[in-house]
């Protein structure tokens, strides 16, 4: 076979990994086994940033994502005492959710379609994957983002402690 590289075999198994796993977390009846498909997720998405030779993106994904926040998830899991507790798919979510959930889906496939066909194809240039750049990049250029994204992870530590501190 013409073309055929370790890189590309790697490729297709961590990013169809990666879909299914999701697909997982989504249809999954209890959500220790949803976490658990998360993680695989969170392992293939590594896979995927080392082969776009990313390494530092990958490991700190790992550390970060696999490492602390899905066991912050677990944590709440367990102490709301719903980790082995089979939940059907149509009782989790309410009709008006699902309904709504449907729709803006729909509206974010033809968007992005729509968005896609008035893209004019750019040359790809070669992207470094050091520290520094990296470093650069986020304290400059994507600072507010940055800064926005941890404002709501504090956020979800909070309403994750509210979770489990209950009503009084």
């Amino acid at each position: 076979m013409k073309g055929f590289s370790v890189r590309l075999l790697l490729f297709y198994l961590s990013s169809g990994i990666a879909i299914l796993s999701a697909l997982s977390v989504i249809f999954a009846s209890r959500p220790t086994r949803a976490l658990l498909s998360l993680i695989v997720t969170m392992f293939c998405l590594s896979v995927l940033y080392l082969l776009l030779g990313a390494p530092f993106i990958a490991m700190v994904h790992l550390i970060v994502y696999a490492g602390a926040v899905l066991v912050l998830f677990l944590f709440v899991i367990m102490l709301q005492g719903i980790g082995a507790a089979d939940t059907p798919f149509f009782a989790r979510f309410q009709k008006s959710h699902l309904f709504t959930g449907s729709l803006a889906v729909i509206l974010l496939l033809a968007g992005l379609l729509t968005v896609l066909k008035k893209i004019v194809p750019v040359q790809s240039t070669e992207v470094d994957g050091s520290i520094q750049t990296i470093g650069r990049l986020l304290f400059h250029e994507y600072l507010v983002p940055f800064e926005l994204t941890s404002f709501l992870l504090l956020l979800g530590v909070l309403a994750a402690v509210s979770l489990v501190k209950g009503e009084e």
